[in-house]
This record gives C-alpha cells, structure tokens and sequence, in this order.
C-alpha cells in the first residue's frame, strides 16, 4: 500500500467508548471502519461546498486496512485523513488512525465513488471536487 501523505491531511479526534471494546479487551477491528468513514465525512462536510454536498453523495467501492497495534478504552486517538488519487468516478482516500503519542494503529486505504445525491447513479466528478480534495489525477 503506497501512500503520499500531503502537506496538511484533515485530522479529527476519536473518542473510544465502552461499547467499541470486545471480548479480547481491545476496539473491534470492525471500528476502525467505522472511524475511517466518520473522518471521511467530516473532511467532505468541511472542504465540499454546500452545492456539492447537496448534489454529491458518496459509497464505498473497496475498503483495504492493515491494523498495527490495538486500540483500547481510555486511548487518546486520531484519525488524520487525505485523498490520494482522484478520477471522474472513484477518489481513493487514504486514512491513518492514530494514538496521541503518535503510534500508528491502523493504517486504511479505501476507494470512494460519487453518486448523484437524488438518483443514486454513479456521477463524474467535476474538476472542482477533484482539485479541493486530491493530491493528483487518475486516468
């Protein structure tokens, strides 16, 4: 999994609650996914006009997430997200959840594609969308 990190990824602090934990004591793997879209949205919400947020809606395509060290209740967490790559039809987002200290967690790579908000096709999106949140153009 490759990533080039810019200079300024979109970062959010994570709360880990009691019922993120499971039996082995530690948050569930199925969590992190969780957290990586909560941060993907509130990097949409921020950066996205309110045009492009009434317009646009967004689905999940692929989701890819190497988990390094776990996460527990009590743990000061981040996750600091950025889009790598960006087409007409698929934005890939990279995401790393992070503890305060600065250990990585969990490192995701998930590829995202717009839809037309109304009619829930499949969109292209306009250069506009693809200059506020990538790092470079696809094919």
């Amino acid at each position: 999994m490759t990533t080039s990190t810019p200079v300024e990824p979109y970062t959010i602090p994570i709360t880990v609650r009691a019922d993120d934990i499971d039996e082995l004591g530690h948050v569930n793997n199925v969590v992190y996914l969780r957290w990586v879209q909560e941060a993907a949205i509130a990097h949409w919400r921020v950066l996205a006009t309110p045009e492009q947020q009434a317009a646009i809606a967004w689905v999940v395509a692929r989701h890819e997430i190497d988990y390094k060290h776990a996460a527990k209740l009590g743990d000061g967490i981040t996750a600091r997200t950025w889009v790598g790559v960006a087409s007409r039809r698929t934005f890939e987002r990279h995401t790393e959840i992070l503890r305060v200290d600065g250990k990585r967690l969990a490192r995701a790579r998930t590829m995202w594609v717009p839809i037309d908000f109304r009619t829930g096709k499949v969109l292209d999106a306009d250069a506009d969308v693809r200059a506020r949140f990538s790092v470079g153009e696809g094919a």
